[in-house]
């Protein structure tokens, strides 16, 4: 695949897709990581003078977190690159036009929402979706399309696969490293070699678990988090109250799957609850309990930092509990220092784990993905459309 080191941008249009999909307080977007990681991409892009258009998305129709204007998104990237970005409240209709033909060297646009435009999410082949009106009417004006978000690459939607596909094309800053990261796990892997797995979405785990018991490239799979509390019942274990929560989160379902995999992961000996908001501990044998599980207790702790000590690479993904309650993020953020500690390679997985690595500003983690889903999937080994069409 190429990158921006194989064009010449000066005086040349380029349209980029960027993921600044963040949270939403209060009807404002929050600073997220991705935008200070995405905004020296377009740094670089302005010191050589290109003309910068640029394509994202927040949120999905219909839900909460939606928003058809980016404007918020571009004032926020403006302050970061300390550079005004010119927004147009269309996607690729007149005024989206006029305002990429009238781009001046160095200058940078951005268009409203991907996902205003209904046929966005439509899951088509990459050719299908360059002949749709979005990528027909706005490809002509551009010398060079660049794909600088992981996080969008598993889907086949219309800004990701569409201009790739009828444009020259290159991966950004953002995607290169990301994609060099997944590549000194999957092809330079250092042994013993650490999965950490927690957070809600004990589906997305199944993948990088096959692939890499499967090539016995995997020394410890350590969980937390609600796959941990599924393990233990998966165990035979009865958690009690938590469990309530499970089937609230329609989690329960993962029992029969994981329990094929319980001779190959680690669980935790001991669990903190909430007893009238405070953290108390109790161990495995002392289950079920009256009160929510809301992280991992300190002797699993002290044992998963053992391991992480010993480790030459580690994948972690997913927070250990619920770490925005006051005295509950221990798990969380005592498995992140001691991975920055480490002289390990690491590779942080995004979504919930940037969150907490941003809101206790963690140390010396050199390799945080932006992305979640995608990134499980690509370290799994399968193909992704945004990455496939770019080669």
């Amino acid at each position: 695949m190429k990158t921006l080191d194989d064009f010449k941008l000066k005086g040349k249009r380029v349209l980029i897709r960027l993921d600044l999909n963040s949270s939403i307080i209060n009807n404002k977007v929050e600073l997220s990581m991705r935008f200070k990681e995405h905004a020296k991409t377009i740094i670089e892009l302005v010191k050589k003078q290109a003309k910068i258009v640029i394509l994202a998305h927040q949120g999905k129709k219909g839900e909460k977190e939606y928003l058809e204007s980016l404007e918020q998104h571009s004032k926020i990237l403006s302050k970061l690159i300390k550079k005004d970005i010119i927004y147009v409240d269309d996607l690729f209709g007149n005024k989206a036009i006029n305002a990429i033909k009238n781009l001046k060297d160095s200058q940078i646009l951005m268009l409203k929402n991907t996902r205003s435009w209904d046929d966005e999410t439509k899951n088509l082949t990459s050719e299908e979706h360059s002949k749709s009106e979005f990528i027909q009417r706005l490809s002509p004006y551009f010398n060079l399309f660049i794909q600088d978000a992981l996080s969008v690459c598993h889907r086949s939607h219309a800004s990701v696969v569409g201009f790739a596909y009828v444009l020259p094309s290159c991966v950004g800053r953002v995607l290169q490293k990301e994609l060099e990261n997944v590549e000194k796990i999957n092809q330079k892997l250092q042994r013993p070699f650490t999965l950490i797995l927690g957070g809600v979405k004990i589906e997305d785990y199944f993948g990088i678990m096959d692939k890499y018991i499967g090539n016995r490239q995997v020394d410890n799979i350590l969980t937390t988090g609600a796959v941990c509390l599924i393990g233990a019942i998966a165990k035979g274990i009865r958690l009690g109250k938590e469990e309530e929560f499970l089937e609230k989160k329609d989690l329960m379902k993962q029992v029969p799957k994981l329990r094929a995999y319980l001779d190959k992961i680690e669980l935790p000996v001991d669990f903190a609850i909430d007893v009238n908001n405070k953290r108390k501990e109790i161990l495995v044998k002392d289950l079920p309990s009256d009160y929510s599980i809301l992280d991992i207790g300190a002797k699993t702790i002290k044992e998963y930092v053992k391991i992480i000590k010993k480790s030459k690479t580690i994948f972690i993904k997913g927070s250990s509990g619920n770490y925005e309650k006051p005295g509950f993020e221990k798990g969380t953020k005592v498995l992140l220092e001691e991975i920055g500690k480490s002289k390990a390679f690491s590779l942080v997985g995004g979504g919930d784990t940037t969150t907490a690595i941003e809101k206790y500003k963690i140390k010396n983690l050199k390799n945080i993905s932006l992305s979640g889903g995608a990134l499980l999937e690509y370290l799994a080994g399968k193909k992704l459309p945004g990455i496939e069409v770019l080669k």
